[in-house]
């Protein structure tokens, strides 16, 4: 199996097609996404998500943040349990979310835990960690506005954000209030989206 040309293992397809599965059937009862992108879960969803660990395949501690239905957070805990190492930190606010992320990573054996607790909560319960994830939550300034509890002052740490065609705006008004490095990765998966990977974080006021 390949996702976005990567080569993926028979044990992580199998664990995303039991995610796939388990997705679809919670999805009948809880608003996991939009609905119109339900047929489209393995290529909107799933393959777009997977190009987080594609970008950052190592094995470190990540925080997901407003997990939703899985993306990215799930997706790169699949893949992290290949590794064996490193941890996925899910934060979701919303509680029948948050079951169905907890029965996902045990069903599928992914490295990672749910935390049901605000954004702006989830630091002290967290800690320190080594990159960031968010997908369809925010624009670019309330991502790093969410991001800096853990990012500012932290060379190491850097934030992996999916964007549309419009974030040459939203990086445009994030530098507004803050300084940072920034790599574009253009999508695998979605013409004119990029993955924006920020690090080096400073606040500017």
């Amino acid at each position: 199996m390949e996702l976005n040309g990567l080569r993926v293992s028979r044990e992580t397809q199998e664990r995303l097609q039991h995610f796939a599965i388990l997705f679809q059937k919670w999805a009948k009862t809880i608003n996991l996404v939009a609905p119109s992108t339900l047929d489209a879960l393995w290529h909107r969803h799933i393959a777009d998500s997977s190009q987080i660990f594609q970008i950052y395949p190592r094995p470190v501690t990540w925080v997901d943040l407003g997990s939703g239905g899985g993306f990215p957070g799930v997706i790169t805990a699949i893949f992290l349990a290949e590794l064996q190492e490193g941890w996925v930190h899910l934060v979701e606010s919303n509680h029948k979310k948050a079951a169905f992320l907890r029965t996902a990573l045990r069903e599928t054996n992914a490295r990672g835990s749910v935390h049901a607790s605000r954004i702006e909560d989830a630091h002290g319960e967290i800690g320190d960690c080594d990159a960031i994830s968010a997908r369809a939550l925010a624009d670019l300034d309330g991502l790093i506005a969410y991001s800096a509890p853990w990012m500012l002052g932290k060379e190491n740490c850097r934030g992996f954000f999916h964007k549309g065609r419009d974030y040459l705006r939203e990086i445009a008004e994030a530098r507004g209030r803050w300084e940072f490095d920034l790599v574009e990765h253009k999508s695998a998966v979605e013409h004119e989206s990029v993955i924006l990977e920020v690090s080096n974080l400073r606040r500017l006021v």
